[in-house]
């Protein structure tokens, strides 16, 4: 959905988006665009992985579940919020969420790895 309001942005030269003042947020928005989509792959990717580990106790398998999702809510979310408002071409403070989003992503894949370890083992 980003994707196609940039795209239209891009079509229509909306000088909000396009405007050399404007790169930060143009930066940002594309950032988030990127991050989405190649996070929805990781989720389905984890999905996947979910059905191959038929024994995953369900406290450390929720946390990362739960971790995946936050993860990539905030990563996208952050840099999509950075660039809502800019300044004097930094992003805004919206892109903070970004750093705990890749947090709580390194926690789910760290846990995922984990329990694929000890079924190889």
């Amino acid at each position: 959905m980003l994707g196609l309001v940039l795209e239209g942005m891009h079509g229509f030269k909306v000088g909000f988006y396009l405007d050399v003042a404007n790169e930060a947020r143009r930066l940002m928005w594309r950032l988030a665009h990127a991050h989405g989509t190649l996070l929805s792959l990781v989720n389905i990717a984890f999905a996947l992985t979910v059905g191959v580990i038929r024994h995953w106790p369900g406290p450390s398998r929720l946390v990362a579940s739960r971790c995946l999702r936050a993860g990539t809510l905030l990563v996208p979310g952050g840099f999509f919020l950075g660039g809502v408002v800019v300044y004097d071409g930094d992003p805004g403070l919206g892109v903070a969420l970004v750093p705990v989003g890749a947090i709580l992503l390194i926690v789910a894949v760290f846990l995922t790895a984990r329990r694929l370890r000890t079924l190889n083992a």
